[in-house]
């Protein structure tokens, strides 16, 4: 697809990152980018704006910003009758693609100034309910849990991106071609976008897309074996997991999986599409307890496991016995 191709030409060996975020767009789902410092996160969202074309804005998220600098505000102003009336001025989330960089700066109280824009795509002051510009993405980056000066986003929050992305470095081959080539480590102009018109025709392509009952049941065995009190629970889920995950990630993962299909080509969704979408739908949605810090288990690690142990068809071979493998 010409919008992969672009983003691989803007941020040099990303591939897999750039596909599981045109998944996410092509899902209408939120993603949140995790990873340190300068590694392309916010150079990443700004480039996907451009090849889209739809409207863009950014929040810089820090500790003094308020509710009111993301949503908007009433403010009292001066008609042409000389009357004063309070009118409303929008904030930035007005817009297709918010980027929300460092989220994890902001308080929690402005934090969940996201929420309701996120699951309903509308935002309620004074009683009054506006809807946001349809597609609407919130497109957030974040720094590790553990630098100084970040808040963790809340389970009500993180349950909202379809997605949470690790942002690792670059091998040493990339970073040669990228400063060799790009002065400043600036990235090219995008040269390509894709319509309004083109992407409401992929949105309507993807209702379309057939689901399996199968692969339905897969998805629902998948998110039922994250919670430790589950008969196909993995012995590392209930000896770590706290919370499992909620059905809205069974939700996210039929969407995503639709959207992967919709990128190789297929009208049906299969078992690979749901493998290669699990590990970023449900790694932020497991909470774990006290001995998996200890013992260093992360969720990553909890969700191959499952992935590993749960038989996708329920045909119950025999060990030693498998079916050919199906994902990449």
């Amino acid at each position: 697809m010409e919008v992969l191709a672009q983003l691989d030409k803007i941020l040099l060996g990303r591939h897999h990152l750039h596909q599981q975020i045109l998944i996410a767009v092509l899902a209408r789902g939120h993603v949140l980018l995790e990873g340190m410092p300068g590694t392309g996160k916010t150079e990443l969202i700004k480039a996907l704006g451009e090849v889209l074309a739809l409207d863009f804005k950014r929040i810089q998220f820090t500790p003094d910003l308020m509710p009111s600098d993301i949503s908007g505000a009433h403010i009292l102003q001066e008609t042409s009758s000389g009357n004063r009336e309070m009118q409303f001025k929008p904030g930035p989330v007005f817009t297709h693609i918010l980027l929300a960089d460092e989220i994890n700066r902001a308080s929690p109280k402005t934090q969940a100034a996201l929420l309701e824009a996120m699951q309903e795509q509308c935002v309620t002051l004074l009683g009054e309910t506006r809807k946001l510009p349809s597609p609407f993405f919130v497109l957030a980056s974040q720094n590790p849990i553990d630098l100084e000066g970040t808040y963790a986003l809340p389970e009500a929050q993180l349950d909202r991106f379809l997605f949470k992305l690790n942002v690792s470095g670059l091998d040493v081959e990339v970073m040669t071609q990228i400063i060799s080539g790009r002065r400043r480590g600036k990235p090219p102009a995008v040269d390509r976008t894709l319509s309004r018109q083109d992407l409401d025709l992929l949105f309507n392509v993807m209702d379309r897309i057939f689901i399996p009952k199968q692969v339905c049941r897969y998805i629902s065995r998948l998110v039922a074996a994250t919670h430790s009190d589950s008969p196909e629970a993995p012995e590392l889920i209930k000896e770590y997991v706290t919370f499992g995950a909620s059905p809205r990630a069974a939700i996210a993962m039929a969407e995503a999986s639709r959207a992967r299909a919709l990128l190789e080509s297929r009208p049906t969704v299969g078992f690979e599409d749901v493998l290669q979408v699990a590990l970023p739908v449900l790694n932020h949605r497991i909470i774990t307890n006290y001995k998996a810090k200890i013992d260093r288990i992360g969720t990553a690690d909890l969700c191959e496991t499952i992935l590993s142990q749960l038989d996708e068809a329920e045909l119950n071979l025999p060990e030693g016995i498998q079916l050919a493998e199906s994902h990449d």
